[in-house]
């Protein structure tokens, strides 16, 4: 393993740019074809540094050095915000880049993009899962990584709702996954409950993802990315396992805030990167354990008008509701994508559903771009955000009152 970290400071760009020429440079490129895997635009990551140095170290070793966007069930990006994704212009693209990489968008709904890699069998599911699961999970990836002699994972490692921390074989699954294994692992990590998960480096879920894994049989490098907003604390290169935990260990030192109370009050605003409640729900998984039981969670962006750009029909059906809303009656709920049943419930929180009467531990409130009339349709709370001055939220702790300016990737608990 190649890798550096610090929770107190940044690493230089020269030191980032040292320990990746350092990790390629065991390795014989010659005639090589490479396949990125890269996040999309809803994780911040420093890629245009990776990608760049990546690319001029091989460029005229290889046959190619592609990128494929792993979009897990997300929107596909345009080629204009893939250039983004990996910091470079058109023209830059068509006069250098476009020589040696040709850039693709996960199709997870596509049968034919699909392959189908192996099955993990319902007894070892049942032992992963502590007996949560007891079910066969056919494992399927996106075909086009098999028309290369090595892969490489770049992407930052987070806390996360449903794994713990993401990165690493997170980028496979969902990454570039088919639905059966991201219905089976997001509902898992539902029934464990973000609270229990979030921000936990080896938990159940992270089990199968690894397990799921050890069906690709290519040869994978990860760059493991520790970031906090847009400054680069860590970079750790090597494989799935122990290079990805020394970058979840230091995220959980870098990304993880403790506060001394629980807050009557959260205003969280979403950055302009989450363009739907289904990828702005960070904001109330990283804060959830840290509101007061009857408080408020108020998730603030009017840039967004959508609920799901792609899931927003089934939710718009079933609306938000707390886990045991749904685990009472699966049967009702199972021409539902349990992916998406996840999402729900980690957006509104822990809560009891008793005799028909569903109680939330707290409140979830938009003040979004998205109607009172919706947001009531989908069982939340409404706020018209022309009626909020951020100013007025900062700075009221000792009220009961936490305003966090650039919500989604901290995640907050509460000191023990």
């Amino acid at each position: 393993m190649q890798g550096n970290g610090y929770s107190n400071t940044y690493i230089p760009e020269s030191e980032a740019v040292a320990l990746i020429q350092a990790a390629l440079s065991t390795e014989d490129w010659q005639g090589k074809r490479i396949l990125l895997i890269l996040p999309d635009l809803t994780r911040s990551a420093p890629i245009p540094l990776l990608y760049k140095t990546i690319y001029d170290m091989l460029q005229s070793k290889v046959e190619c050095l592609d990128g494929l966007i792993a979009l897990g069930t997300h929107q596909p990006l345009s080629m204009e915000k893939i250039f983004k994704r990996v910091g470079i212009s058109k023209e830059e693209y068509d006069s250098k880049y476009s020589q040696k990489t040709s850039f693709y968008n996960h199709e997870w709904k596509n049968a034919d993009a699909l392959k189908t890699i192996g099955v993990i069998r319902a007894e070892e599911v049942e032992s992963i899962s502590g007996g949560i699961l007891k079910q066969d999970v056919n494992i399927k990836v996106n075909n086009r990584i098999f028309g290369y002699h090595h892969l490489m994972v770049l992407g930052p490692v987070f806390p996360h709702e449903v794994v713990g921390f993401s990165g690493g074989n997170k980028y496979f699954f969902p990454g570039i996954s088919g639905e059966e294994i991201i219905d089976m692992f997001h509902w898992l990590g539902a029934m464990i409950t973000n609270a229990a998960i979030n921000g936990t480096r080896d938990t159940p879920v992270r089990a199968v993802l690894n397990r799921a894994a050890q069906f690709i049989d290519i040869p994978t490098t990860y760059f493991n990315i520790v970031v906090n907003h847009t400054n680069l604390h860590g970079l750790f290169i090597g494989d799935a396992i122990e290079a990805w935990k020394a970058a979840a260990d230091l995220s959980a030192r870098v990304n993880v805030k403790y506060v001394d109370k629980r807050f009557k009050k959260v205003l969280g605003v979403a950055p302009e990167k989450y363009e739907d409640i289904w990828t702005a729900g960070k904001v109330a998984y990283k804060t959830e354990t840290i509101i007061e039981d009857g408080g408020d969670l108020i998730i603030y962006a009017p840039h967004i008008t959508e609920v799901s750009v792609t899931h927003g029909n089934h939710i718009e059906e079933t609306g938000y509701h707390v886990k045991d809303y749904f685990v009472g009656r699966m049967e009702q709920f199972s021409h539902i994508p349990q992916s998406i049943l996840a999402h729900s419930t980690h957006v509104k929180g822990a809560g009891t559903y008793v005799d028909g009467m569903e109680k939330p531990r707290f409140n979830v409130i938009l003040a979004t771009g998205i109607s009172e009339e919706r947001c009531k349709k989908i069982n939340l709370g409404y706020m018209n955000p022309a009626s909020i001055n951020l100013d007025d939220w900062n700075h009221r702790e000792d009220e009961g009152i936490l305003f966090i300016p650039d919500a989604g990737e901290v995640l907050y608990k509460v000191n023990k």
